[in-house]
């Protein structure tokens, strides 16, 4: 359930950090990828150098390295993670979570964060019961945080009560529990292109586009995240899928990945061709290279390739979902739509050319879903890991 998941852990001055070196080593023995971030107190009972044996990597207690002056990037920590959890939560870093306090790189880094934080509460008894406490904790709740309950029993004061920092073994249980949950794509089965195509004219050279692959790879690791099983089509790139989930077939050609989408769509729920198909090949690709002629022009005649969205438009049942892509460069929605509509799609993911930071080669893209019914959602530009996000809500909820 953990394997391959990564984890921030959050440590803060409490007498219960000493818990938390065993609950990264449950995590670890699971296989998550473990992180740890320690506010200054959190060394005062438990040393860094225990965290970095067990996590296995390097701890965060400063936003630089004092001796190199390395940067410690936050925004860096917020994006890695798929899960923040701070264990111990003191009482008096709730309260600063919950009006937004940022001043060390623990905090700051929760403004950062992407994922869900969990918080693991570890305070005495009437700190635990005051009314701002209890007032924190509902806040917080309702800004969707995750908690791992505090426990009964003797505190550190002496007390008897309500505020012990739940088990390791209770806390590493809940964050099983919040992985478990987040599987609505379980026992889907769900088809992607991604990337470019590309069509010989001879032994050394082709027609293709400037498709890296990253947004369907990105929809592929989101949805397999998420429990889907997901067959990856995939033209030429330099990306390697990193969910086990994800079942890659190399293609080359656009008739290569027709072939491998109307072998595999039957058996599929659904499907979203994000790759970058070449619409023409060359007639004739030449056996051996071709050599230049002096004086002579080159002409090269193009025929069309089989158009996949279309074919798979064709053949889809109505329990199945096709999604497509439009990158256009004018008449954006009117394209999509009828692309949309001319191919049988439930949805299209519509991008610009002339969006800065979209489309081909980019990190970040940004998209409107255009659906069947004329329904449109426009997504400011964004990471396109987060982009996928998008994508997968929009299948989800056909799905539905």
């Amino acid at each position: 359930m953990l394997n391959g998941k990564k984890i921030l852990v959050g440590i803060t001055g409490g007498i219960s950090a000493y818990k938390t070196a065993s609950l990264i080593r449950l995590l670890v023995k699971a296989g998550a990828e473990v992180k740890a971030v320690m506010s200054g107190a959190a060394k005062q009972f438990i040393t860094p150098l225990t965290i970095a044996t067990l996590s296995k990597n390097p701890v965060y207690t400063d936003f630089f390295n004092p001796e190199n002056g390395e940067w410690h990037s936050h925004v860096k920590l917020g994006i890695w993670a798929d899960l923040y959890v701070i264990a111990p939560a003191t009482a008096n870093t709730i309260a600063k979570i919950t009006h937004g306090i940022a001043d060390n790189l623990l905090l700051t880094t929760v403004l950062s964060a992407r994922c869900k934080v969990m918080l693991a509460p570890a305070m005495d008894l009437d700190m635990y019961q005051n009314v701002v406490t209890q007032q924190n904790f509902n806040i917080l709740k309702n800004r969707g945080f995750l908690f791992a309950e505090a426990t009964e029993g003797e505190l550190a004061s002496g007390l008897s009560g309500k505020g012990r920092m739940a088990e390791p073994e209770d806390i590493f249980a809940e964050i099983e529990h919040y992985f478990a949950a987040n599987q609505d794509f379980k026992d889907k089965k769900i088809l992607i292109t991604a990337g470019p195509t590309r069509e010989k004219i001879d032994p050394v050279r082709f027609v293709s586009n400037y498709s890296t692959g990253k947004m369907g790879y990105a929809i592929a690791e989101e949805l397999a995240e998420r429990g889907g099983e997901v067959v990856l089509v995939s033209g030429p790139v330099d990306i390697k899928p990193k969910h086990a989930n994800i079942h890659l077939i190399n293609v080359e050609s656009a008739q290569e990945m027709y072939n491998e989408c109307i072998n595999h769509f039957p058996k599929c729920d659904a499907a979203i061709m994000s790759a970058a198909v070449a619409d023409y090949a060359p007639e004739k690709p030449a056996t051996d290279k071709i050599k230049r002629q002096p004086g002579q022009n080159m002409v090269l005649n193009l025929v069309p390739n089989p158009d996949i969205a279309a074919q798979l438009g064709k053949i889809k049942t109505d329990k199945q979902i096709l999604a497509g892509f439009a990158l256009e460069t004018e008449n954006e929605q009117y394209n999509a739509q009828k692309k949309l509509e001319s191919k049988n799609l439930d949805f299209i993911v519509l991008n610009s050319l002339n969006d800065k930071g979209a489309g081909f080669g980019f990190d970040t893209n940004k998209i409107s879903i255009v659906y069947r019914n004329g329904k449109s959602e426009s997504f400011a530009l964004k990471p396109k890991t987060e982009v996928a996000k998008d994508i997968a809500a929009a299948l989800l909820q056909l799905l539905n």
